[in-house]
């Protein structure tokens, strides 16, 4: 157990000072309206500005869709739509000074009052730019919480925190760690919604895992720290060197190429690349557009390398093309993943079975490890390891292979016997949803 013994002077010392002005003033955010009217907040309308600066964001934002978390008074909202941009704000109550703001500037930011974790694409869209600013720490799950966050962006977010300081826990090194404090009651500033608490490295480390490909850290002041969030990789120069030859991308699990993109899941890849050493931060690989950094890089021969890595959040329901540059490569040739698409089964059927090793028609040999391959005809497009079934009499096979569609016709299906099988003759039939083949019959040596 840590124990903090704070001998200086009260370091939430501003964030009360600014809780009680609040509480004098009625407003967080100051406005200098259009009849000349000025509202005075907490926060100057230099220092909104200020803090905005801090982000790349253009002046000129016409079809832009912005989305505002955590919007408040709505400064940072209307400012966006007097960019040009389409906004839409959101906050967990309904602020009636958003409303007169909004009446005065007479905006058509479109507010909405909903918890930040029933943020999906599904129920509000896709946004160029997430605003989330000075809401992280107010939040008990914030990693969930940015994980909402970079599904709903296509671009870039806006994220701003308050980060832990060797201040706050003088003594123990913590700015160099990626930890997080957890306040239960109000220990943060004397604020019961007050939980979170991160270094600046678990911040960054929290986006990256959020699924952000870049985390950049904008500005670090003595209350907390700005990071502009991308979903890509910068992009290679015109004379970019010729990028790696990709292989094969599949959940790590079930070789499956489909995904539900309401779940977590993990892939592999697999490319030839004659680069001796490779790191995470060589790694530039893409699904549909997003980035996504490596969480493992092996070698697993020379020339020939694995990457593990999360499914970027907030891919529409499709086909997405996959692509791996190696540091400031050109792309390498890409391959496809299914996002949430239902598997339609026609009529297929077994056009041939052979030992895989062999090539022997209809007879598996016996051997230490027995493989057998199938050639199918009408299978589905997205059709992969974990849809397909393969049974040996009433013993379910392991897919470990299935040709992609339209690298060939029939494609070849590759399944792995176990050990216990007797020798002598089965009915093998395939699956792919409701539909199964005609048995047929094949001959254990």
């Amino acid at each position: 157990m840590i124990v903090v013994e704070n001998h200086h002077a009260d370091p939430f010392q501003t964030a009360r000072l600014w809780r009680g002005e609040f509480e004098s003033k009625g407003w967080w955010h100051s406005f200098e309206l259009p009849d000349g009217t000025q509202i005075e907040g907490v926060n100057s309308v230099a220092g909104q500005r200020t803090r905005l600066a801090a982000f790349p964001i253009p002046d000129d934002l016409r079809g832009k869709r912005v989305l505002d978390i955590g919007a408040w008074d709505g400064w940072f909202s209307f400012e966006m739509e007097r960019r040009g941009a389409e906004v839409m704000a959101i906050d967990d109550w309904d602020n009636p000074r958003f409303h007169q703001v909004r009446a005065s500037l007479d905006s058509r930011v479109d507010y909405r009052v909903m918890n930040v974790y029933d943020l999906t694409p599904s129920r509000i869209g896709r946004f160029d730019i997430v605003l989330f600013l000075g809401v992280l720490y107010h939040l008990k799950h914030p990693l969930l919480a940015l994980e909402r966050v970079c599904a709903l962006t296509t671009e870039m977010a806006a994220i701003s925190s308050f980060v832990l300081r060797e201040e706050h826990m003088p003594g123990h090194g913590i700015e160099s760690l990626p930890v997080m404090a957890f306040y239960e009651n109000d220990e943060l500033a004397g604020q019961t919604d007050n939980w979170a608490g991160p270094t600046l490295r678990c911040l960054e480390a929290f986006c990256r895992t959020a699924g952000f490909a870049r985390v950049e850290l904008q500005n670090l002041t003595e209350h907390g720290a700005s990071l502009a969030c991308y979903r890509h990789w910068d992009p290679p120069k015109l004379d970019a060197p010729e990028g790696p030859r990709l292989i094969d991308v599949y959940h790590s699990r079930t070789r499956a190429i489909n995904f539900d993109s309401e779940h977590e899941a993990y892939l592999a890849a697999f490319f030839d690349s004659a680069l001796e050493q490779l790191t995470r931060d060589d790694i530039r690989f893409e699904i549909g557009g997003y980035g996504v950094r490596p969480l493992e890089v092996l070698q697993l021969s020379p020339g020939h390398w694995q990457i593990d890595f999360p499914l970027p959040p907030g891919l529409a329901t499709g086909w997405h093309p996959a692509s791996v540059r190696i540091r400031d490569s050109q792309p390498s040739n890409t391959l496809r993943v299914a996002i949430d698409l239902p598997l339609h089964v026609g009529p297929y059927r077994v056009v041939g079975v052979a030992d895989a090793i062999s090539g022997v028609p209809n007879k598996i040999e016996h051997r230490p490890e027995r493989f057998v391959s199938i050639w199918l005809e009408g299978l589905p497009e997205n059709a992969d390891c974990h849809n397909v079934r393969v049974y040996l009499g009433t013993t379910l096979l392991d897919a470990v292979y299935l040709d992609r569609a339209g690298s060939r016709e029939p494609r070849q299906l590759n399944a792995k016997l176990p050990r216990h099988l007797e020798p002598g003759v089965a009915e093998l039939v395939v699956c792919v949803g409701e539909r199964r083949t005609d048995p047929f019959e094949v001959t254990l040596a």
